[in-house]
């Protein structure tokens, strides 16, 4: 649901600003839009791209000039026009826009967004051009599946994440606990916890959230690890009063009420267990790498004291995931289809450019390391980025690699339909076994799969 930390402030975090676009290119090549004399008189095309990044953001959005001033030079057919509304995708103007004329030609969206824009062909089926990307074979199937609907293509992805265990290396070591072990089993992660709830007063072990909808959405993440869904194949009804779902909320009770290793302060929203993290008193929580970023950038931690792990037990089973990427106005012509894959190859899926241009990253001052974007696993692309990473870091990227390395077993999960609604009927379970000792956790995923069964069948 966000970038983890993310969606949450992806729909609380993942909206943040990724951007494109302003250029001319094309060349006499016949690949070119526009070549072979379509598109205008004079073989130019020019297309309007959404999400460039604010100004408030200086530093991505000079990057951005730059990538825009190289594009025109390698393609001096084709101008881009850059649209920068904050933020990048808003569901209440989306319809607008697109009716009233003014939706973007290449236009940003949240992956949970992707489905429903294809059933109401809202988007633009590329499947005719998109063969050109030259490392789309190299894209990760699970990944690319996601702007996919039977055989026929329609956007490509710019960002990819999924949840993990997020620790603090520092309390690991004060705890005497190996920081390069994070726990991989739930049963770890109570020891563990434990050992850290006991250095003292403010210390918790483990944080959980529990309203405002991120109980629920952390809630996904855990029944996703343990092999669980949330809803039924067919979308139709809720599928989590299930085995794992039960031990979802059985494992946090032992934990709150048995382990004690929670602490007593519960129903902590997004930013609640951001600022314990980077007070140093919180020794893990669910979230993506991204999580570090922030932890770091807004709420006074350091690079240096986190690591990241997978979630505990999700070994061959899946991980929440979530991303964005980039789809076409219905309208749009062949030539400027054909001109925002150029554009979207070049910025969002080269190694070494646009938004893996990392030397330029680090000359600006900002973080190099994380393991995301991973929109290419272990093929060559992929390999190249990892290693332009490595080249140019600026933070300590071993402390990702439990995390790293979990990937090639886990799959890709994406968020249920419904979401958010979804999110808010299970807040009530999550905290209510967080304040409550004798909470009765079968009554409360029975309660919660009414309630989800009734927002799921207005989906049909």
């Amino acid at each position: 649901m966000r970038t983890t930390s993310h969606r949450r402030a992806l729909s609380l975090l993942l909206v943040a600003g990724l951007g494109l676009v302003a250029a001319s290119c094309g060349s006499g090549d016949s690949d070119e839009p526009g070549a072979q004399g379509s598109g205008s008189a004079d073989g130019k095309v020019t297309i309007t791209v959404g999400c460039q990044p604010p100004k408030s953001n200086p530093k991505e959005r000079a990057g951005w000039d730059e990538d825009v001033a190289e594009f025109q030079k390698l393609h001096p057919n084709i101008t881009i026009e850059s649209k920068d509304a904050f933020p990048c995708i808003n569901p209440d103007t989306f319809q607008a826009k697109l009716a009233g004329g003014s939706q973007e030609d290449v236009f940003y969206v949240y992956y949970t967004d992707v489905q429903k824009i294809i059933k109401a062909k809202q988007a633009a089926d590329i499947s005719e051009h998109v063969g050109t990307v030259k490392a789309l074979s190299d894209i990760r199937a699970d990944v690319q599946s996601v702007f996919k609907d039977g055989d026929k293509t329609y956007g490509l992805p710019r960002n990819n994440y999924n949840m993990g265990l997020v620790y603090n290396r520092k309390l690991f070591t004060q705890a005497g606990l190996n920081p390069d072990a994070p726990p991989a089993t739930w049963a770890e992660v109570h020891e563990a916890a434990k050992k850290i709830a006991a250095l003292g007063a403010g210390y918790v072990g483990f944080g959980e959230y529990s309203a405002g909808n991120t109980g629920g959405w952390h809630f996904a993440a855990s029944l996703y690890a343990r092999g669980g869904s949330m809803v039924a194949d067919d979308g139709k009804s809720a599928a989590f009063n299930s085995a794992e779902g039960k031990a979802v909320l059985e494992n946090l009770k032992q934990m709150r009420w048995n382990d004690n290793s929670m602490g007593s302060k519960q129903l902590l929203q997004w930013e609640d267990l951001m600022r314990m993290m980077g007070s140093g008193k919180l020794g893990m929580m669910i979230g993506a790498p991204d999580v570090v970023q922030s932890v770091n950038n807004d709420f006074q931690g350091k690079f240096e004291d986190y690591g990241v792990a997978a979630v505990p037990e999700s070994d061959g089973k899946a991980s929440l995931s979530g991303g964005d990427g980039y789809m076409f106005n219905p309208k749009a012509s062949p030539e400027k289809i054909k001109a925002g894959l150029l554009w979207l190859e070049f910025h969002e899926l080269t190694p070494g450019k646009g938004q893996f241009n990392y030397a330029r990253a680090k000359t600006q001052g900002r973080p190099v390391g994380l393991p995301i974007p991973d929109l290419y696993g272990d093929s060559k692309p992929g390999q190249e980025i990892v290693a332009l990473r490595k080249q140019y870091a600026t933070v300590p990227v071993d402390h990702f690699t439990p995390y790293v390395t979990a990937q090639t077993s886990i799959t890709n999960k994406l968020e249920p339909p419904k979401a958010q609604e979804l999110y808010a009927v299970l807040d009530v379970a999550m905290s209510a076994v967080l304040t409550r000792r004798d909470a009765d956790i079968d009554k409360l995923l029975s309660d919660a799969e009414s309630k989800a069964n009734k927002i799921l069948a207005k989906n049909t």
